[in-house]
Formats: C-alpha cells, structure tokens, sequence
C-alpha cells in the first residue's frame, strides 16, 4: 500500500498534463501512486496517459465510458486509491518537487488527519499579466518550483479545532488563515475521508465537500508554504464551460447540502462559526451573480434561494453586510 495516492480528474488538458504528471515524478517523495481519471476526454489526453502509465506502475489510468464531470472523477478515483493519504490535483496545474515529502512529514509528526499548505500567490498573476500582453505563457514555470526547503525549518502550527482558522475572505484577525476551500491545497488521511463523497453534477462542488470535511474535527496542521501551482487555463477551464445559471445552480445545492448537513450534525458554536466564516460570504457572492442572468434563469434561481430561506439559513445575519444582502435576497424571492 502506497503512503500516498494522489487523485488527478483528467478532461481536455493535452497541453498541460505532461507537466502535471512530470511533477509528480519529480517528487522527492516516491512512495506515491497517481490515480488519473480519463474522463472521457476528446482530445490527446488518453494517449499521454497511457504513455506514461506505461513508462511508470505507480500512474494507473482509469478510463470513464462518458464524461461524468469533476465529481464524479474525484468519487472514482477516492474507490480506486488505496494510499495512507490522499491529495488532489488538477491536471492543468502542478505542485513543488516537495510537496509529498513535506507534507506527509508534517502529518505523521504532529498525528494530524489534514495537512493544509497554499498555492504561489506570484505565479498565476504573473501570467495573466503576460497573456493580456499576448506573451506566450505555457512553458514559463515559476521560481519556486525550484526552491528547497529544509523541513526542520518549515512554519507551521498545529490545532484541533480548525474551525477556528477556516475563512472564505480575507481576515487579518487569524494569524493562520485557512481560506477557501480548494480540494488541492490538502494532504489528508485516506480513512478520514470514507463515506465523504463530492456532490455529482455541479461546479463548485469544493464548498459543501470542505464544509463536511471540518465537521469531522480533523486535527490540523497549516503551514503556508506556497507547493502548489495554480495555472490559469484561458481555452479549456471547466469553469469556462459552463453556463451563469449552471454556475449558480451549482453554489446553490452546495450551500443546502452543507446547511442541512449542520442543522442535523454541528454543535451550536460550530454552526454559528460556519454560518460566520464560510456561509454568509459564500451566500453574498453567490447572490451578487443573479444580476448576470436572463428572467427564465432568475427565476429558477429565485426558487433555490426561496428553498434556502424556507429551510432558515438567513435568520441569523451576522454583521450589518449580511442583513443588508438579506434584505434583497428577500426582496428578490418576493417574501
């Protein structure tokens, strides 16, 4: 059994997936396997899977009759891994040479079911900037992919209540920020995560999955070491392919999967800090793109925040920003 499986959906990223795989490769951690989901992918992707499954045993590929989407790659590739702990990447992203062995040491040192670490706050920026200029961008790689750390030096701290780091904004009151909820900045014990599937059939699917993966109390260690390489993918982002209301639709069933989830399982502080931290911010940003709809589409949408407000989950607004978005999530739901 492999102390690492590392989950890679894989859909219409022929451009970038050898760099993902390369990465992998050059860990400097070896006791891994990649699981890699062809999800049905139209284009070349396929063939350099094989290719490099066929190079290295420890890339298995499996192969989906028809595209199920980002979920349910995930929930495949989670039956198929068989590792102590599990991480997530994105195909048309990377992560540091490191990033195993950094993480998986801080884990087994501190007992701790999650590891968090961060994404290079420089890189992505950094090409967007050359992209608008129209400077080529595919084979520029960031500075710190080459880095080394010493890992007996590595910041970090250690908690067991994450909840009391987790964020979906900006706020320089937690010293050690956990913010947002990407799938991929985490190293995470395999048995933590049985019966935890991600939504099928929507975007955004990372809100309601990290939301039930913190009410499960993991004990935590963060540190803010930048291993992972978000790359900004203008032709085939999964993002760029899907509709405004699909988009929305999507935010919308994973804040009701997530409320009821604590309405039924969170202690009364752990669903005030929830509703706090992550929903509130995540229910105003959700509403402020109902204005990027067409009335057929309103309407559908209007009838998911009618179903959020009939369950209660805007009865307790936090701050002065949440009852004023309140208001017009009422005014708009005609209440």
């Amino acid at each position: 059994m492999p102390k690492i499986s590392v989950i890679i959906p894989v859909y219409r990223v022929e451009q970038f997936l050898e760099r993902c795989l390369d990465s992998v490769l050059n860990q400097t951690f070896d006791d891994w396997e990649a699981i890699c989901i062809n999800d049905c992918s139209p284009d070349n992707s396929g063939a350099i899977l094989a290719r490099y499954a066929a190079r290295d045993k420890r890339i298995k590929v499996v192969n989906h009759r028809q595209n199920g989407g980002l979920s349910v790659a995930r929930n495949t590739g989670m039956k198929h891994a068989s590792g102590e702990y599990i991480m997530y990447m994105d195909s048309d992203d990377f992560i540091h040479p490191q990033t195993m062995e950094i993480t998986l040491r801080l884990a087994q040192r501190d007992k701790s079911d999650l590891v968090c670490f961060t994404y290079d706050r420089r890189y992505r920026p950094m090409l967007m900037i050359r992209y608008k200029l129209g400077l080529s961008i595919e084979k520029i790689m960031p500075r710190r992919y080459k880095k080394k750390y010493d890992i007996s030096n590595v910041e970090s701290i250690v908690t067991d209540n994450v909840f009391d780091h987790v964020t979906e904004k900006s706020d320089k009151k937690i010293k050690w920020p956990i913010k947002r909820c990407q799938v991929w900045k985490f190293l995470i014990r395999r048995k933590f995560l049985d019966g935890l599937d991600f939504i099928p059939g929507i975007i955004y699917e990372d809100f309601p999955w990290w939301s039930a993966v913190i009410l499960r109390r993991p004990r935590t260690t963060i540190t803010k070491l930048p291993l992972y390489f978000y790359y900004p993918n203008f032709g085939t982002s999964i993002l760029l392919s899907y509709k405004e209301k699909q988009k929305l639709h999507g935010r919308c069933v994973g804040l009701i999967s997530a409320f009821e989830l604590y309405s039924k399982n969170a202690t009364e502080s752990e669903m005030a800090s929830w509703q706090q931290k992550l929903m509130w911010n995540y229910v105003i940003t959700s509403f402020r793109k109902v204005g990027n709809l067409n009335d057929d589409d309103k309407n559908a949408i209007r009838m998911e925040f009618a179903k959020m407000h009939k369950m209660g989950m805007f009865n307790n607004p936090m701050s002065k920003k949440d009852c004023k978005y309140r208001d017009k999530i009422l005014d708009f739901i005609n209440v």
